[in-house]
């Protein structure tokens, strides 16, 4: 594959209240952690961006429940260098150069309900990556994004037809989340694939590491997947 061996790793900018406790929704953590670690140790470059170049984290996603103790001690080191591309070198969407990179991966957190179904500043780079042959991937809630990424051929989003995976939204019930989500008016991702015309599969249970390939796109499941999904990105970016 021609497309260059570099990462967009796509992260939300949208951190409101989210949380019955009064926590705010933003990016969930490992979900961009796991996935830079895999891109680097397979030899990628890789640039952090959100559609308007700031972020803030979900509250929950740094609490122990979603940590291990190495998670823990990477988060609290501000010189690791996932935390210093974040913090210090977070790009703005529509400042870049899409045919740098290779390869797209949505991170995500609740948050991606709210921005990434608009952010045309990230959609258009996963476009133009997929346009050039090369992998649009996504991970939990990070498929939000998708239904609005067009292909270039055909019109329609890049998941029409595909078959793609994503949080459930049994765990969406089991969280107590979905009143909240239905009265923002916002869609689940089952709800945002079906209306994309995709077909949506569902993990084994909600929390459980899992993943789908389809073609050049790659989705997964929950933060469990967030490694194993971008492990899958990168055997499709090598044609393996």
């Amino acid at each position: 594959m021609s497309v260059p061996r570099k990462v967009l790793l796509a992260i939300s900018s949208y951190n409101e209240v989210f949380y019955e406790d009064g926590k705010r929704t933003g990016l969930f953590y490992t979900e961009a952690l796991h996935p830079y670690q895999a891109f680097v140790q397979a030899g990628f470059e890789v640039d952090v961006a959100s559609e308007t170049g700031t972020y803030g984290l979900d509250e929950h996603s740094t609490t122990k429940d979603f940590l291990t103790d190495e998670d823990e001690r990477t988060y609290n080191d501000p010189n690791h260098p996932f935390n210093v591309l974040l913090n210090k070198h977070l790009y703005k969407a529509s400042n870049l150069d899409p045919k740098q990179y290779g390869l797209f991966f949505a991170s995500a957190g609740h948050a991606t309900l709210y921005d990434y179904p608009h952010a045309r500043g990230l959609q258009s780079i996963a476009e133009d990556i997929y346009e050039r042959g090369g992998v649009v991937s996504a991970v939990c809630h990070g498929p939000a994004i998708l239904p609005g990424v067009k292909d270039k051929k055909t019109g329609k989003s890049i998941i029409d037809g595909k078959t793609v995976t994503g949080f459930t939204s049994l765990g969406e019930e089991q969280m107590n989340l979905m009143q909240k989500i239905k009265g923002d008016k916002v869609l689940t991702i089952e709800e945002g694939a079906a209306d994309a015309g995709a077909t949506y599969v569902s993990p084994p249970t909600p929390f459980a590491d899992f993943h789908k390939i389809d073609g050049r796109v790659v989705t997964g499941a929950n933060p469990a997947s967030a490694h194993s999904t971008a492990d899958a990105a990168i055997k499709v970016f090598d044609g393996k």
